[in-house]
């Protein structure tokens, strides 16, 4: 557990930031001074923390939230992008085979297919 301080507990307030502003453009220096740290010691500490760079975790919850709005929303890739904060649609395809293998639709065809065989 964190204690209050700690610069552990900084790097946690981040990233509940970070969860409740996924959208928003990331400004590394506002953040690291939001939590009282200085650039390089929050991405270092960030890192040994998370295993990743603060736009490694964003760009992560920005899409697994477009997978899911995808999947039970049945919105479309172009429309999702926009909406978890990304300025274009190509970046988010480009972004979101990288991460899950495949492009969005095929994606989420895939994933329905694999749900409605396992619910059969």
């Amino acid at each position: 557990m964190a204690s209050a301080g700690s610069q552990s507990h900084q790097i946690a307030r981040a990233i509940e930031w970070l969860k409740g502003n996924f959208t928003r453009p990331l400004q590394i220096d506002d953040l690291a001074a939001q939590v009282r740290m200085s650039r390089s010691t929050f991405h270092h500490h960030f890192r040994s923390m998370t295993a990743l760079s603060p736009l490694q975790f964003q760009k992560q919850l920005r899409l697994h939230e477009a997978r899911r709005l995808m999947l039970t929303e049945h919105q479309d890739a172009a429309t999702t992008a926009f909406q978890v904060g990304y300025q274009s649609p190509s970046q988010f395809s480009r972004e979101y085979s990288r991460l899950f293998g495949a492009p969005p639709l095929r994606d989420i065809t895939s994933l329905r297919q694999l749900a409605a065989r396992e619910s059969a």
